[in-house]
């Protein structure tokens, strides 16, 4: 929005021609989207408490603590993510770019499935939402239907292929079966972050650094002078992507302002179908869907930590951890909420930094 007013008023109101800078409108929106969490979160965290009287179901065969420390505390935490977010992305991002509006409709698809399901949970006061299997066929169909999107934007071989790391030249040719990839990744992304999300700003921090992180990615892909000097798939017009990650960063940051420990509002699956869904599509815009599996590194741990679980379990009625996700297993172990956190804050931000040491060695 503000940018096609720059073009039309920068002749008259030099300033504005600010705004015609990618990097000006990624901090800008970054730091309109926590604005808006600090202004709209405790009006919005009052509603749900008078909506939620008695707070998210807890899992009755989690860790017992749980059952006392974080009864009554209010979820769909989520709404304030996208509200803000998708309030400062369309104020700063330039809004006839098709990857802004292809990569919005997923993760705002995502969040309408999340918020049904915290609304199920709700109403029937369980744990149990929308059952996986309409939900794995809603992601599906929001996936397939938003690879293909971003597919059709990119043109030529590139719309289609798979980018590796460090081997600079190599581009695998998936051709119709790109959109089945596509959608695999924003659905793992999803569900990788939703798993992960379950103790007080766990879940919301290596969002964060792997939205700052491809936040960058999508500005240097879409640049063609870094891209060449890099030796990376230049994809044009990406780079608007860094205004929406920005926008993620400053609501991620606004959110965990209510979320850190003790939370007065968890995210809910509203946020963490959404967030997760949100890097798959950055990562599929921008050709670096294996990069996000390092970034991103903590949350695939976590779901492979489940896999494990129910996999052995099944097979030798054992278990490999005393409870997954793996941080659940370190609860059971005697480690206070907030040292596993950190802990896993700190690993995010060493996987953040070996997924930008990818974009160098060639």
């Amino acid at each position: 929005m503000l940018y096609d007013l720059a073009h039309l008023s920068g002749e008259h109101w030099p300033l504005l021609n600010l705004v015609r800078y990618l990097t000006f409108r990624s901090g800008a929106a970054c730091l309109t989207a926590l604005v808006v969490s600090f202004l709209a979160g405790p009006a919005l965290i009052r509603w749900l408490k008078s909506m939620q009287r008695q707070g998210q179901p807890i899992r009755a065969d989690g860790p017992e603590r749980h059952l006392i420390e974080k009864k009554g505390t209010p979820t769909m935490g989520g709404v304030l993510i996208l509200v803000a977010m998708g309030i400062s992305t369309l104020l700063w991002a330039d809004l006839r770019n098709r990857y802004v509006w292809a990569v919005l409709a997923l993760t705002l698809g995502y969040g309408a499935l999340g918020f049904a399901d915290d609304y199920l949970k709700l109403s029937r006061r369980n744990a149990r939402g929308l059952p996986g299997r309409v939900k794995l066929v809603g992601q599906a169909a929001i996936g397939l239907f938003c690879a293909g999107w971003i597919a059709t934007i990119t043109h030529g071989p590139l719309g289609s292929g798979l980018a590796l790391p460090v081997f600079k030249e190599v581009l695998i040719p998936l051709g119709y079966a790109f959109p089945i990839f596509g959608a695999l990744v924003m659905m793992g992304a999803s569900n990788a972050v939703n798993l992960t999300d379950g103790l007080d700003g766990l879940a919301i921090v290596p969002t964060i650094i792997a939205a700052g992180v491809f936040a960058l990615i999508a500005y240097l892909v879409g640049n063609r002078i870094f891209a060449d000097y890099l030796q990376l798939h230049e994809v044009p017009g990406v780079g608007e992507l860094g205004v929406f990650c920005a926008a993620l960063v400053g609501a991620g940051l606004g959110f965990l302002w209510f979320n850190a420990p003790p939370a007065a509002v968890f995210m809910g699956d509203t946020g963490s179908l959404a967030l997760g869904g949100a890097l798959g599509a950055v990562a599929v815009a921008t050709k670096h869907e294996i990069v996000l599996a390092i970034v991103g590194g903590l949350f695939v741990v976590e779901t492979v930590s489940v896999i494990v679980q129910v996999f052995w379990f099944k097979r030798t009625g054992r278990r490999v951890f005393l409870m997954a996700p793996l941080h659940h297993h370190f609860e059971k172990k005697g480690w206070a909420e907030p040292t596993i956190v950190i802990r896993f804050w700190i690993i995010s931000m060493i996987l953040a930094l070996a997924g930008l040491a990818t974009l160098k060695i060639r």
